[in-house]
C-alpha cells in the first residue's frame, strides 16, 4: 500500500541524521529547513524530524508538529525523489491554538514537499 508509513520510511541512527544535515538544503520555509544528503542510496524517500525544545518548549507542541509532518510525508511519499529528508524546525511558531499551529505547519510542509517533489 503506497500510503503506509513503515519503519523503513524513517531515519533511525544519528549517522543518518548527520549525513542529511551535512548535505544540501533542499527547501526552506518560514518554520522549517529541509536537508538531504548529497547522494541517495537508491532507497525510497525516508523522513527524519528535528524539533528542538528551544523553538517548541511544550511537549504537546513538539509532538503535534511531528505528527502533522509525518502525516503529510506519508501521503506524498510516493511522489518524492529517492533519499533521506530531514525537516528541522528553525524558528519558533507564533503563539496560537494547537489547531491553528497544526494548520500552519501542514500548509508549510505541503508547500515544501511540493517543491521537493518537482526537483
Amino acid at each position: 500500500m503506497p500510503t503506509d508509513f513503515p519503519s523503513a520510511a524513517r531515519l533511525h541512527r544519528p549517522s543518518e541524521y548527520a549525513a542529511a544535515l551535512k548535505g544540501r538544503r533542499v527547501a526552506r520555509g518560514a518554520l522549517f529547513v529541509v536537508s538531504s544528503p548529497r547522494q541517495s542510496d537508491g532507497v525510497p524517500a525516508r523522513l527524519g524530524l528535528v524539533v528542538p525544545k528551544r523553538h517548541a518548549p511544550l511537549a504537546v507542541t513538539r509532538n503535534a508538529i511531528k505528527r502533522v509532518i509525518r502525516e503529510a510525508f506519508r501521503l506524498r511519499r510516493a511522489d518524492l525523489p529517492e533519499g533521506d529528508l530531514v525537516f528541522r524546525l528553525v524558528s519558533r511558531p507564533a503563539p496560537a491554538s494547537l489547531t491553528m499551529l497544526k494548520r500552519q505547519v501542514r500548509t508549510e510542509v505541503d508547500a515544501l514537499l511540493g517543491r521537493i517533489g518537482k526537483c
